[in-house]
């Protein structure tokens, strides 16, 4: 893992400058940092590279990494989990190697060799900028489901890239907000790729690869698409063994580092089932859990009792309700982008404890997605709804300042509006007088297939995972220094979920396979307990530093502008969600005011 800067164009920018906006990125990789500076006939170039060192240590796996004859480089930012196979690939092609084991240098050559169509041999984390001074071509390329974030800029004179947000926008002096991208995250929480909160700064679509072609003094942009989940689309007999399979090989593929591994341990049925797999198969488990003061949201019971059955090094780190405003403050500027769900701070917590020992660890997101753990999938899928008129009837009486009314429109029998309920605050759409995204939505993205079930979990792909779940992984954690891998993402169980049929799922009983293999040593009441979020006492926090949250938002011009009775009417009800849109206007306010370097 790690971060990169880079400008491309035909007049230099100031060193100096480019060396401060990395400062914003230097967390992401603080064991070396390489700057490179070179020119062509047309083009000056400009690398900054921090490196995470993970796998092969040597200084020669050190980025930005050439060809032999220089004409050829890349920067990548990530992990590829099947190197050494696509390295004996290469090899049998006569495709000669200078390190030993470097990942880099395998995406380096494939490249090279194969062009794109090597991406798609690509198993693992990436965000790829691809760089070929002869043909003067530029790529930008992001994995499939959005772990690694990739940010660019560009017009007729120049592109930029990078790793950060914060460090685009001021390597560029580009501050302009999208007000369409404000009012997107008012309803959603978080900007959808392509778009940034900031105008003329973009984001590379998971799945998606950009060619930029320098020619006749002007960059010009091709994109397109190697991975879409609607591909893989189909209604094959689902079989547990082979689904089990994947699976087990996809936490094999990501314990191979030059380091120790660490991993998380919520205590909940994703978590635990990987350390289960990980001792069956003879492997000495580092375990961390978040605890927390308020029993509401503690698991540290249970995950307790997982580190005991399988004894492993358990660490924890407890949260308490009255958690500081310094610890919220850095947790919430780990973030290069506004993004409101307040479970960055526990994951911001947990990243910093772990990150104290380790530099790589393991996690369970990404569980829920494949195998339809969430609430809102299984409340769609339950036809009993025998009052679905009443509950339309009163979603619409009900006024913004009492809730988003998603418990409402959950009882609802069209499974488009109960499934989305859950995401869009069409409610505070409508008091902020905004344009709302819902439609499009439901349009686009929950009508792909026949099976309502398929539509919601390609609508998991599309939009939770890589928008939100991702980003909150990526930021908390690489803000502290440490890599995270999540075998629930592996592109081949996605591909396989979607492929198959959905006999294994039970609306009744969400991820019943996952819960039968933690039946092997564990009771009833272990696995049939209800799901608990990861998230800390926010209604508790939130009205308990009113004042502060208040100078903060009085003291920008963005939320109030909206709607001057903001803070006074979400006040008035004091919820849980009334404490979270507080929360969202509080962390986008400080976003802005802390944008410039």
């Amino acid at each position: 893992m790690c971060g990169y800067l880079g400008y491309i164009s035909t007049k230099k920018i100031e060193t100096n400058h480019l060396l401060k906006c990395n400062k914003l990125i230097e967390c992401r990789g603080p064991d070396n940092l390489k700057i490179e500076e070179f020119s062509d006939n047309y083009l000056e170039y400009q690398l900054i590279f921090n490196r995470l060192s993970i796998l092969d240590l040597t200084p020669e796996a050190n980025q930005p990494m050439f060809n032999e004859n220089q004409s050829i480089s890349v920067m990548f930012n990530g992990e590829i989990y099947n190197h050494k196979s696509l390295r004996n690939y290469l090899e049998k092609k006569e495709i000669f190697f200078k390190t030993s084991h470097s990942d880099t240098e395998v995406v380096l050559k494939g490249l090279e060799n194969e062009g794109l169509d090597f991406i798609k041999k690509l198993e693992g984390q990436f965000a790829i900028t691809f760089i070929d001074k002869n043909k003067k071509k530029i790529y930008l390329i992001r994995d499939r489901v959005g772990q690694k974030p990739l940010f660019y800029s560009i017009n007729k004179q120049f592109l930029a890239f990078g790793s950060n947000l914060k460090s685009v926008a001021n390597m560029l002096q580009i501050f302009e907000l999208d007000k369409d991208a404000i009012n997107e995250y008012f309803e959603l929480g978080v900007v959808t790729a392509p778009r940034t909160i900031l105008k003329n700064i973009y984001k590379v679509n998971p799945g998606e690869y950009l060619e930029i072609h320098f020619n006749n003094d002007s960059f010009k942009v091709n994109k397109d698409f190697y991975w879409q989940p609607q591909e893989f689309l189909s209604n094959d007999e689902f079989k547990i063994d082979e689904f089990m399979e994947i699976y087990s090989e996809s936490i094999s593929k990501r314990i191979n580092a030059d380091v120790p591994i660490a991993n998380y341990l919520s205590g909940g049925i994703d978590s635990s089932s990987i350390i289960k797999n990980l001792y069956d198969n003879g492997h000495s488990v580092n375990t961390f859990n978040v605890g927390f003061e308020s029993k509401k949201y503690d698991e540290s019971y249970w995950a307790n009792e997982v580190a005991q059955r399988y004894r492993t090094n358990h660490q924890e780190v407890k949260i308490s309700s009255d958690i500081s405003i310094k610890d919220i403050i850095s947790s919430i500027m780990s973030l290069d982008e506004p993004y409101a769900d307040p479970s960055v701070v526990p994951s911001f917590k947990i990243a910093n404890l772990i990150s104290q020992q380790y530099k790589v660890a393991i996690s369970g997101d990404g569980g829920d997605e494949l195998l339809g753990g969430y609430t809102r999938i299984s409340n769609s899928l339950n036809n009993n709804k025998k009052f679905s008129t009443i509950y339309k009837t009163l979603y619409k009486l009900q006024p913004s300042f009492i809730g988003t009314g998603a418990s409402l429109l959950s009882k609802v029998k069209n499974f488009n509006i109960s499934y989305s309920a859950s995401l869009f605050d069409e409610k505070l759409v409508s008091y902020l007088n905004i344009s709302s995204n819902k439609e499009n939505f439901q349009n686009d993205l929950i009508k792909v297939s026949d099976s309502s079930y398929k539509n919601m979990i390609f609508a998991e792909y599309k939009l939770y995972l890589p928008e939100m779940m991702m980003l909150k992984v990526d930021r908390t954690s690489m803000a502290n220094s440490l890599e995270v891998r999540s075998p629930f993402v592996d592109n081949k169980l996605i591909e396989y979920i979607l492929a198959h049929d959905s006999s294994y799922y039970d609306y009744k009983n969400p991820k019943k396979i996952l819960k039968d293999y933690l039946l092997q040593d564990f009771s009833e009441q272990f696995i049939t307990r209800p799901k608990m979020g990861f998230v800390f006492d926010l209604e508790y926090w939130v009205y308990s530093n009113f004042n502060f949250i208040k100078e903060i938002i009085e003291s920008g011009d963005i939320v109030l502008n909206l709607n001057k009775n903001y803070l006074r009417d979400f006040k008035i009800v004091k919820s849980r969600i009334n404490a979270n849109r507080i929360w969202k206007a509080f962390v986008l306010e400080y976003f802005v005011k802390n944008l410039k370097v």
